[in-house]
């Protein structure tokens, strides 16, 4: 699991502003390479590719570049704009860190600055004749990163904003994050099932800040943990809320210098993340479905589509289909999520919003059905007894006799919601395909 100094890095690496500096750095770099190796560049070469060869392209580029970033910029933001309010504003977190549109802006930019950097330096009479060979050099290097931008942005632009390009990215990156959930259920440690499993008399450690849990470093609490030799168990996990004064760690002996520790290994932010939290992907994405079910969208296809993801991140990444790591950290103990909280997220706003929409009903016990028979037996109780919800809710909803009969023929079979569970065939698990 990454320490918070390196998910911080990793926060910092998708920031637009990071590339863009990389880029611009070229143009220093020029500069100094310039300097390092001014006496191997033979006279005839600074003759060919001197002042006269370079300034009418570093030209061309600080005109085109900066119009070129700026549609582009023009552009991100109304498909950004467009997702916040047709799809669902959670959604528009994650096109922020898309790395193609990152890419490609943060090359239009840089080769920009470095155009200007560039013409600077020469009419400030830094680079001499040999110099503008390297000079040269790199702006060759900087129109092929252009070139290769705009290739790939002219790609990417027929997707970007689209409901389905977003429900993609938002897809691999929910199939992800519940990959590493089911690898590292404890974030490394091993995992508790209730706050009864913490022992009486355990120390609460309380934070001093309110906000979701963006990030917790496992590590770190392991570090303060075998310096007390003390165990610790962290009640509060990724994406759970909590408020000031709200115990996020217990301890069974520990200090206050190692509760400062404590929560100075976890990370609290006012909006959710990604990265660690696994229900918040899961709940976007049913977000997505709650607004195409609203009345001002009235978009039942998406919203079944939607069903058909979640269906298969859920069952693909389920824990009897990926297998667990041997925890690292024994001094610490996290509260396991139960799988109740993920088909909840995933599955209850549509059954209450799309209870009377019978192809939507029906749809998604079909889908609870399929989910019940899974070899992973706390996944099929929890999608037997939101199914129940999901049923009543549409019973009430629904009054004509065709829309019942069609919603009955979808759990006709099932041997009712208290029945005896479905015999699960065996399935191959995929470490041994």
């Amino acid at each position: 699991m990454l320490s918070q100094r390196l998910w911080r890095l990793l926060q910092l690496s998708r920031k637009i502003w990071v590339r863009t500096s990389l880029i611009a750095a070229l143009a220093v770099i020029a500069a100094f390479a310039s300097w390092a190796f001014h006496g191997l560049i033979p006279e005839e070469w600074a003759e060919r590719f001197g002042a006269e060869a370079v300034l009418p392209v570093l030209n061309i580029l600080a005109s085109s570049m900066l119009a070129v970033t700026t549609f582009s910029l023009s552009v991100m933001v109304t498909a950004h704009t467009s997702v916040a309010s047709q799809v669902t504003p959670r959604a528009h977190r994650l096109l922020l860190e898309d790395t193609t549109t990152q890419s490609v802006l943060s090359t239009f930019l840089g080769a920009f600055i470095f155009a200007l950097v560039a013409l600077v330096l020469f009419r400030s009479g830094f680079y001499g004749g040999r110099d503008s060979v390297i000079v040269f050099a790199v702006t060759a290097l900087v129109i092929v990163l252009v070139v290769v931008a705009m290739l790939r942005w002219i790609s990417h632009l027929s997707r970007l904003g689209s409901i389905d390009e977003t429900m993609r990215q938002l897809e691999n990156r929910v199939r992800d994050n519940l990959t590493n959930h089911r690898r590292w259920p404890g974030l490394g440690a091993k995992t508790y099932e209730n706050k009864e499993t913490i022992p009486k008399g355990a120390v609460p450690v309380l934070t001093p800040l309110a906000g979701f849990v963006r990030h917790i470093d496992v590590g770190a609490v392991q570090k303060a943990a075998e310096a007390r030799d003390c165990r610790v168990y962290l009640s509060a996990i990724p994406g759970d809320w909590a408020g000031e004064g709200d115990p996020v760690a217990y301890t069974d002996h520990a200090g206050e210098e190692t509760a400062k520790k404590i929560v100075a290994a976890f990370t609290f932010s006012p909006l959710r993340s990604f990265d660690q939290d696994p229900r918040f992907g899961v709940f976007v994405l049913a977000e997505i479905a709650v607004r195409a079910l609203s009345p001002g969208v009235n978009d039942p296809g998406t919203a079944i589509e939607v069903i058909g993801r979640l269906e298969r991140l859920l069952t693909e990444t389920s824990s009897d289909q990926i297998v667990a790591e041997d925890p690292e950290y024994d001094n610490v103990r996290v509260r396991r999520l139960p799988e109740g909280e993920l088909i909840e997220e995933a599955f209850s706003m549509i059954a209450r919003d799309g209870a009377g929409m019978v192809e939507v009903a029906s749809r998604l016990l079909s889908t609870l059905r399929r989910m019940a028979r899974s070899r992973d037996p706390e996944l099929a109780d929890a999608a037997r007894v939101l199914a129940q919800y999901a049923l009543a809710a549409a019973e009430t909803a629904l009054d004509r006799e065709h829309d019942l009969l069609r919603l009955h023929a979808s759990v006709e079979g099932w041997g009712g919601f208290d029945a005896e569970r479905e015999p699960a065939p065996l399935v191959v698990r995929r470490g041994d395909e």
